[in-house]
């Protein structure tokens, strides 16, 4: 079978969320022994030797490539099967398209969404669910939330959970100081990593941070999002500034020995569709602060401190609890490890490459 994947949101230059899962998918995918073959679709070329094994196909278009330019593409050349890993399924598409939906964040925290952005998440979730012959979902949280909200037949939607990259682990001296140094955390530090937008909840973090006892810093690593300057006027409000850091997005070389060094990750978002970051925190034996919501205690399973991401206080007495008590960090970290083995990106491409397989045509061997 011939498998056309969207790959155009797989070769940006600072990934985030969507962006880690379209990359490390596609080369699961690729990495698999199976008798298909792969074609990939990108606006721009990606780096020679990143996707080995596929077809590549780079089809510039310079605005609404994937309503106009994809959907040319699959007009003229389809592919027996389609899948979407981090987008909108395109308005002409083969029979067996598939899609992933990551979260549906915006339809239960709107507040933290322009309006714009907000309209253009509810119609593309809502054509993808409609359109799609098969959805694969981040976590079983997604899952309940497409048949809630958009009345998507159980049947149709497989969780395929994502993985974490397999070479995060725990970094020692010197290397964790001479990170340290760089981005001039301090001593002691608790660590938020991702985007500085309100879903993430990082206002309540500060205030949070702003109440318990302790001499460490609060870094917000991260490229800056929507209404990032109100986390900004918050601390300056606080006279926070020498204690509350923000160094900006964090080069993935840096990512571990970061979080190895911290005392605790703390992610207590509104809502996440999976909540990566805490598995690469697990993985780097950082203990990890998160919420009670969505699928983040499916994520973290028995190895985090669970909290009310509303609730500032039960935020505090975490990151209290975290620097007083030695013993329950070793712990953390000891469940952490083990509860991050669940996840891989072969297991969740091999979940994927079940439902194409169900949708497609069947299997043909590779030309010789």
């Amino acid at each position: 079978m011939l498998i056309g994947i969207d790959a155009s949101r797989a070769i940006a230059a600072r990934p985030t969320g969507t962006e880690v899962y379209s990359q490390r998918l596609i080369q699961a995918l690729l990495g698999m022994e199976s008798p298909h073959q792969f074609r990939l679709y990108f606006r721009e070329p990606p780096l020679a030797g990143t996707f080995a094994g596929a077809e590549l196909h780079t089809i510039p278009f310079p605005r609404l490539w994937t309503h106009i330019r994809l959907s040319w593409e699959m007009a003229r050349r389809p592919p027996e099967a389609l899948f979407i890993p981090s987008h909108v399924l395109p308005p002409i598409h083969p029979r067996a398209s598939l899609v992933t939906v990551h979260d549906l964040g915006y339809l239960h925290f709107p507040e933290a969404h322009p309006r714009l952005q907000h309209l253009y998440l509810d119609l593309t979730t809502r054509w993808n669910a409609r359109a799609a012959a098969h959805i694969l979902a981040d976590s079983e949280a997604t899952k309940v939330d497409l048949i809630a909200h958009y009345a998507t037949p159980p049947e149709k939607i497989s969780v395929a959970y994502p993985g974490y990259d397999q070479a995060l682990s725990p970094v020692r001296d010197p290397a964790t100081i001479e990170v340290k140094s760089r981005y001039n955390t301090g001593g002691d530090y608790f660590l938020y990593l991702g985007t500085l937008q309100p879903r993430k909840n990082l206002a309540r973090v500060i205030d949070a941070f702003a109440t318990i006892e302790t001499k460490a810093t609060l870094v917000l690593a991260g490229k800056r999002g929507w209404l990032h300057d109100d986390l900004f006027s918050q601390v300056r409000r606080l006279r926070l500034e020498e204690r509350v850091l923000f160094p900006g997005y964090i080069a993935e070389e840096d990512k571990a020995a970061l979080l190895s060094g911290a005392l605790a990750f703390v992610f207590p978002s509104l809502y996440e569709g999976f909540g990566l970051p805490v598995l690469e925190a697990q993985a780097c034996g950082c203990p990890v602060i998160t919420s009670t919501t969505s699928s983040l205690p499916e994520v973290a399973g028995d190895g985090a401190l669970l909290v009310d991401p509303r609730d500032s206080s039960a935020i505090a007495d975490a990151m209290q609890r975290i620097t007083a008590d030695p013993t329950l960090r070793e712990s953390l970290v000891g469940r952490g490890f083990i509860n991050a083995r669940r996840f891989s990106w072969a297991t969740c491409a091999q979940t994927v490459l079940n439902a194409i397989e169900c949708r497609g045509a069947k299997p043909r061997p590779r030309e010789a």
